[in-house]
């Protein structure tokens, strides 16, 4: 009996010297334990989010680019600097020099030449192109009266002064030349050429009953129907009309008959009898 003690505490202070190791959990049995880990969503392959944001900022990057250099043509424009100007020139005076080689060749190859506000006057060499083409208030009073004489109404002011430079000098000294005219709904102002031939005195009594007069939500053909309802007649065309003219009705043609030839009749001279 003594024997058999002493061996089990030999065998105890043997296995407290021996270090003992434990086996390390895989990573397979890490990740099924942890329910973050396996609630988490993988995020799909196909979207690079950060190459998205780079795209979204050079293109916001180069339209602010192109946006500067347009803003400043206009002003070259309307101060009366018409020359010319090479890429870097536009790039020099717009302070835009740091751009990369990408930009400047979209700048080259697509923004500027599709650009409606950008003309390509020869190889490399950019102005600006205004909505019209006027140099000085002789070109600008010449335009008001084309416009008047074929109905094509008034000119916008804001074109006005994209297109000439130094306008409202121009405009300043044309004087009474020219009318403003402000559209009630977006408060822009039209010039029109003032044809002082068709002005004529009208009764204090016909102003007042003109500017009373509403016809909100009226076009013109509703405005005439009530007129005529009032027994008024609307102006019509004076000039001489032009007749259509009736166009002749042609026969109709028969069918030409081609008559068959009969048996040996083009060859009665030749044919002979012969009696037995």
């Amino acid at each position: 009996m003594d024997a058999l003690i002493r061996e089990r505490e030999a065998f105890k202070r043997k296995a407290m010297v021996l270090p003992s190791v434990e086996a390390k959990k895989s990573k397979s049995d890490s990740v099924r334990s942890t329910p973050s880990a396996a609630a988490r969503p993988s995020a799909p392959k196909g979207i690079d989010v950060s190459n998205y944001k780079s795209m979204a900022g050079a293109s916001a990057f180069k339209f602010g680019v192109l946006a500067k250099i347009v803003k400043h043509m206009r002003t070259r424009h309307q101060d009366g600097d018409v020359h010319p100007l090479t890429i870097e020139e536009i790039l020099d005076e717009t302070c835009q020099l740091d751009v990369g080689i990408r930009t400047k060749q979209w700048l080259i190859d697509e923004a500027l030449k599709s650009n409606p506000k950008i003309e390509e006057v020869e190889p490399g060499r950019y102005i600006f192109k205004p909505p019209y083409t006027l140099k000085d208030k002789k070109s600008l009073l010449k335009l008001l009266k084309n416009h008047d004489l074929k109905g094509l109404g008034g000119i916008l002011m804001d074109d006005v002064m994209e297109s000439l430079p130094r306008a409202e000098k121009c405009i300043k000294q044309l004087g009474d030349e020219i009318l403003f005219v402000t559209r009630p709904h977006d408060k822009k102002k039209v010039l029109f050429y003032n044809d002082k031939s068709c002005q004529f005195k009208v009764d204090e009594d016909f102003q007042k009953l003109w500017r009373a007069a509403a016809v909100d939500g009226m076009d013109d053909e509703k405005i005439e129907e009530y007129l005529q309802k009032q027994g008024i007649t609307s102006m019509q065309k004076q000039g001489p009309t032009k007749v259509a003219k009736i166009p002749k009705r042609r026969g109709v043609r028969k069918p030409n008959k081609q008559k068959k030839p009969k048996d040996n009749e083009h060859v009665s001279e030749v044919l002979k009898f012969y009696d037995n």
